[in-house]
C-alpha cells in the first residue's frame, strides 16, 4: 500500500516525536528530526531518518521559529509537517505558512484553529451548534470594569481565562469584586507572555467539577467518531497528572450525550483531523462545554488502550486525504487505562529538576506501555516542559489498572533527578482516588490532608 506521505518533517521534541516517528516507521514514512543545540542528544534526534537542527536553546529562537521549520522542510524534501502537542501544534498562521508552502499541516484547517483555538470564538461556536455552556463573555472583555460588569451580572465565583490560552495557564478563580480588580492585570500578563495575547473572557467558576473530555476523529468528507472520554479530574494549577479511560462518573448514556454534543460541533465548524472537546461535569453530571484543542493531546495514550485504534496514524491519515478508518459502530471501549505524567519535578514542591538521568529502569509487562524520550545518562536540559515520561497501564478493570498502576510505579526507577513519581504512589493509594470520589481540587485537598496528618505526628 501506497504511504500516505513520502516524508514528515516533525516541528517537535521528546516523547510526543518519537511517537510520531513510530507511527511513520508503520507507515512506511521517512521521518526528520528538528532539534535546537541543548537537544542534540536527545533520543529523537538519533531514531528519526534525518536529523536538522534548527537554533539554539530559547524555544522562540528554535520549536517556535516558523521560518526556521519550514527551511527545514524545503531542506530535507519533506512534503508534511507534524506539529505534535504544544509549540505551534494550535498556531492558525503556522498552519496556513505551512499549506502556502505547498506542504501539508497534519492537523485541522488553519480555519478550523481560528474557529476553535481562540476560546471566546470557540464558546460562540459551541453555543450556536446547542452544546451545554456555563454562563459566561462570548468575547474577550476589553478592562477591569468591564470584567466586573460581566462577572455581576454572572455571579460569584467566576473564573478569568485566557482568550488564547491552553495548558492551564493564564486562569484565575475570582471570588470577589476587589479580587477581580486585583487578578485582571497578572492574569492578562500572564496570558501575555504564555500565549503573546492577554486578552481574557470571564465565565461562570463550576466549583466542584470534574474534567472529562471527548476524543473525536473527523475526515474530509464528513465522516465523525468519538472514541468516548477521558477523565482528567487529577491536576495541579489547572495541568493535568493523572488521565483515565473511561471515567468512573460517566453512565452510558451521558457518555453518548457528550460524544453527539462533542461531534454536532465539529460538523458546525467543519472540523477536520483528531481533536478533544472538553467539558466540566458538576455533580449532578450535568456537563458543560471548556474548549476544543484543534491538536493531538498529551493523553491520547488511554483512549488508544482502549480503543486500539492509533490516533497519530488516524491523524496522519485524515491530513492525506483519506477517509476515516472506523466508523462509530465499530467503537468499542475495552477495560480501564490510566496515565501518569512523570515529571523531573520535586514531588512536594513541583519546582522543576533538570540534571543527569545517572541510572534507569522502566518498568514493564503485560499492559504497561512507557512513552517516553529518556535513557541512561541523559541530561534533562531546563529549558522545556519537565515531562520525561507518560506511564500508561491497560487492564480488565479500573480497581485492576490501579493496582497495576501500582506495581509499575515500585518499578520505575530514575536516579540523579528527582521526579514526581513519589507523588503518584501516595495518589494511587489515596482512598479518595480509588474510591474515585473526588473533583479537580482533589491534589489541593491531597496536600492539605497530608500536611494536616503531618502536622499532627
Amino acid at each position: 500500500m501506497k504511504p500516505p506521505f513520502k516524508k514528515i518533517l516533525i516541528a517537535n521534541r521528546g516523547e510526543i516525536a518519537l511517537r510520531i516517528i513510530r507511527a511513520c516507521r508503520e507507515l512506511n514514512i521517512k521521518t526528520v528530526a528538528v532539534y535546537s543545540t541543548a537537544d542534540e542528544s536527545s533520543l529523537h534526534v538519533k531514531l528519526a531518518d534525518e536529523a536538522i537542527c534548527i537554533g539554539p536553546p530559547a524555544p522562540k529562537l528554535s520549536y517556535l521559529n516558523m521560518m526556521s521549520l519550514l527551511s527545514a522542510a524545503e531542506v530535507t524534501g519533506a512534503d508534511a509537517i507534524h506539529p505534535g502537542y504544544g509549540f505551534l501544534s494550535e498556531n492558525a498562521e503556522f498552519a496556513r505558512l505551512v499549506r502556502q508552502c505547498n506542504l501539508t499541516f497534519i492537523g485541522p484547517t488553519p480555519e478550523n484553529i481560528e474557529a476553535m483555538g481562540e476560546k471566546t470564538r470557540a464558546r460562540a461556536k459551541a453555543r450556536e451548534s446547542g452544546v451545554p455552556m456555563l454562563p459566561g463573555t462570548l468575547s474577550a472583555v476589553d478592562g477591569v470594569e468591564s470584567a466586573v460588569k460581566a462577572a455581576n451580572e454572572i455571579g460569584y465565583p467566576v473564573i478569568l481565562k485566557a482568550a488564547a490560552g491552553g495548558g492551564g495557564r493564564g486562569i484565575f478563580i475570582i471570588r470577589s469584586e476587589a479580587d477581580l480588580a486585583d487578578s485582571f492585570q497578572r492574569c492578562s500578563e500572564e496570558a501575555r507572555a504564555a500565549f503573546g495575547d492577554g486578552s481574557l473572557y470571564v465565565e461562570k467558576f463550576c466549583e466542584f467539577p470534574r474534567h472529562v473530555e471527548i476524543q473525536v476523529a473527523c475526515d474530509k468528507f464528513g465522516n465523525r467518531v468519538f472514541l468516548g472520554e477521558r477523565d482528567c479530574s487529577v491536576q495541579r494549577r489547572h495541568q493535568k497528572l493523572v488521565e483515565e479511560a473511561p471515567s468512573p462518573v460517566l453512565t452510558p448514556e451521558i457518555r453518548k450525550q457528550m460524544g453527539e454534543a462533542s461531534l454536532a460541533l465539529c460538523k458546525h465548524v467543519g472540523y477536520e483531523s483528531v481533536g478533544t472537546v472538553e467539558f466540566l461535569v458538576d455533580q449532578d453530571r450535568k456537563f458543560y462545554f471548556m474548549e476544543m484543542n484543534t491538536r493531538i493531546q498529551v493523553e491520547h495514550t488511554v483512549t488508544e488502550m482502549i480503543t486500539g485504534i492509533d490516533l497519530i496514524k488516524e491523524q496522519i491519515r485524515i491530513a492525506a486525504g483519506e477517509e476515516l478508518s472506523v466508523s462509530q459502530k465499530d467503537i468499542v471501549l475495552t477495560g480501564h487505562a490510566i496515565e501518569v505524567r512523570i515529571n523531573a519535578e520535586d514531588p512536594e514542591t513541583f519546582h522543576p529538576c533538570p540534571g543527569k538521568i545517572t541510572a534507569l529502569h522502566l518498568p514493564g509487562g503485560f499492559g504497561v506501555r512507557i512513552d517516553s524520550f529518556i535513557y541512561d545518562e541523559y541530561k534533562v536540559v531546563p529549558f522545556y516542559d519537565s515531562m520525561l515520561a507518560k506511564l500508561i497501564v491497560h487492564a480488565r478493570t479500573r480497581d485492576d489498572a490501579i493496582a497495576k498502576m501500582r506495581q509499575a510505579l515500585d518499578e520505575f526507577k530514575v536516579n540523579g533527578i528527582k521526579t514526581t513519581i513519589p507523588l503518584f504512589k501516595e495518589i494511587f493509594t489515596s482512598q479518595a482516588f480509588v474510591e474515585s470520589n473526588y473533583t479537580t481540587r482533589f491534589i489541593e485537598e491531597f496536600f492539605a490532608e497530608k500536611s494536616k496528618n503531618s502536622s499532627q505526628k
